[in-house]
């Protein structure tokens, strides 16, 4: 299987991700480090990604070639993280025939309504266990 971690801006949300998804999936699992900038995708690849790639062409280009899709939700979102996340990227990630799993986090006009307020720490670990149950 081959997860798509995707972050942005500082990359501490997809860095998590990654380390966590390396830790508990099983050893020959391809995670491929995707960020809407240099830093976030480096941030990424230390915790543990096997490749990385950086802006709009490489989320473009690899979006339909994973399996999983991880990350905030607002990847979804054209203009979020600052507007580092293009149209076109929200529109690759959206559209992909990948499965999406993400974390309810934006810092953006939309607000997540019918969800449960949980600690960071927390929503990663619940997606790591949907990643899991995925593997089964």
């Amino acid at each position: 299987m081959r997860i798509a971690v995707v972050d942005g801006q500082g990359g501490g949300i997809g860095k998590h991700i990654t380390e966590k998804l390396r830790r508990e999936l099983p050893e020959g699992t391809e995670i491929l480090a995707l960020g809407t900038n240099a830093l976030a995708t480096s941030l990424m690849l230390r915790a543990g990604a096997n490749e990385g790639a950086s802006g709009e062409s490489a989320i473009v280009y690899n979006a339909p070639r994973v399996d999983l899709i991880v990350g905030p939700a607002n990847i979804l979102i054209p203009y979020s993280m600052l507007g580092e996340l293009t149209p076109q990227m929200a529109l690759a990630l959206t559209i992909s025939p990948a499965r999406k799993i993400l974390i309810p986090f934006s810092r953006s006009d939309i607000e997540f309504v019918g969800l449960k307020t949980e600690p960071l720490p927390h929503l990663i670990d619940e997606l790591v266990r949907r990643v899991k149950e995925i593997f089964r």
